[in-house]
């Protein structure tokens, strides 16, 4: 591995937009894989990013617009030598829209491995991605849509009973459109107990204005290990090249980051990488995806939620594997040409939390007792990754204790919904 005074030049440059562990596990693939350093272009620094060996940073500062970004993205490209090519990814949903923006004047300079912004409006919406599994025979959620934008029609169903019994879970189809609403008590994810609770969530959203669709779903119980998480890549010809999936052991649970995996443990789990091909090649989908699940506990029926138009914040769960998704996009848009497929099955446990803190969570004895066997030989957390020095081992240890104070205050114990 070449020291990071001396980074290995691979015939190509990396861009990464956004700040975090986002852009921090992306740029650790392309390290580990190639002994390169990656650029980071971020609106504010983040110190994972600053004191990383993995990239060097662009920083643009907090009042930065679009403009601005698109702008110093071309610059940067005029400082590359002529005919020196480059690949401009993402792990974030408003960075993926962003560069769809730009697309026509970014793709002169950089080559891009993303769908286009039909598509992405399309997936983007949970009503539209369930519509579209039911076409293909994958399992779903069953879910109320309820329209904000027909409030004012004498059909509207915003005042119908939901056909389950409660508590049921209440999510926002488009995220962006819901981005920009505010309400006193708004989440990313409600978990509604009664009909009144459901009514008064109905009739907040209606004043706040909020003119976008609204997912009412049966709650699916299980906790977090009943989630299951896919990470695939699929080329811009048309193949894919890269399925792996795993499953949840315990997600975060904080208002704003409710549902967020930060412990998993990879595996084999053939109908879920098969159905996500399927769904991928009936879209004709380009670049990373990253679907969520979850398995019912009582059927043992698989639910897919939604999918991410990107790789996914905790993709490094991939590239401890030994299968590094920086090899996947590079062989696809930089050498034209197709790996064969993988679909990785090795076990290892991917965790930014103590393990001790995880395995207060895991409940079935024997999953308990096999992720304190995988966790002696293949724990992989990103902030332990090899070149890095000891401040980041130093921030691993740190991360860790908040975790556990923020787990002691907003979710002591593990629940029969993970709510």
């Amino acid at each position: 591995m070449p020291s990071p005074s001396s980074p290995a030049d691979p015939g190509f440059d990396v861009v990464v937009l956004g700040a975090g562990l986002n852009s921090l596990n992306l740029t650790i693939a392309f390290h580990q894989q190639y002994g390169m350093r990656a650029t980071t272009v971020v609106r504010v620094p983040v110190a994972m990013n600053e004191h990383s060996v993995t990239t060097d940073l662009e920083v643009l500062g907090a009042d930065a617009s679009d403009e601005d970004m698109r702008d110093a993205l071309l610059e940067l490209a005029a400082r590359r030598p002529t005919g020196r090519p480059a690949l401009l990814l993402t792990n974030a949903d408003s960075l993926i829209e962003f560069i769809d923006r730009f697309r026509e004047e970014l793709e002169e300079h950089y080559l891009l491995a993303q769908v286009d912004g039909r598509l992405l409006a399309r997936l983007a919406d949970k009503a539209e991605f369930a519509e579209i599994c039911q076409e293909l025979g994958i399992g779903t959620v069953p879910t109320v849509i309820v329209d904000f934008s027909r409030t004012h029609e004498s059909d509207w169903n915003g005042a119908d009973e939901l056909p389950w019994t409660y508590p049921v879970v209440g999510k926002a189809a488009n995220t962006a459109e819901y981005h920009h609403v505010q309400f006193p008590g708004k989440k990313k994810v409600f978990f509604l107990e009664s009909a009144q609770q459901q009514q008064d969530l109905v009739r907040r959203l209606r004043e706040s204005g909020f003119t976008g669709r609204f997912l009412f779903q049966e709650l699916i119980e299980g906790d977090d290990t009943a989630e299951r998480s896919i990470t695939a890549y699929r080329s811009s010809r048309g193949k894919v090249t890269l399925l792996c999936a795993a499953q949840v052991l315990l997600g975060e649970h904080t208002p704003d980051a409710l549902g967020r995996p930060a412990a998993m443990v990879t595996g084999d789990f053939p109908t879920l990488t098969a159905a996500a091909e399927r769904f991928l090649d009936a879209v004709d989908y380009v670049g990373f995806a990253n679907f969520d699940v979850k398995i019912d506990p009582r059927t043992g029926r698989e639910a897919f939620f939604e999918i991410n138009p990107r790789i996914g914040r905790n993709n490094y769960y991939v590239t401890a594997t030994g299968e590094s998704v920086a090899r996947h996009v590079v062989e696809d848009r930089i050498h034209g040409r197709d790996l064969d497929q993988v679909v990785v099955t090795a076990p290892i446990l991917y965790s930014i939390l103590p393990v001790r803190l995880v395995l207060r969570y895991l409940r079935d004895p024997a999953l308990h007792a096999r992720i304190r066997r995988v966790a002696r030989t293949s724990l992989r957390n990103p902030f332990r990754y090899g070149p890095e020095g000891l401040w980041m081992r130093a921030y691993s240890v740190v991360s860790g204790l908040n975790f556990v104070r923020k787990y002691r205050a907003v979710y002591p114990r593990p629940t029969d919904t993970g709510f």
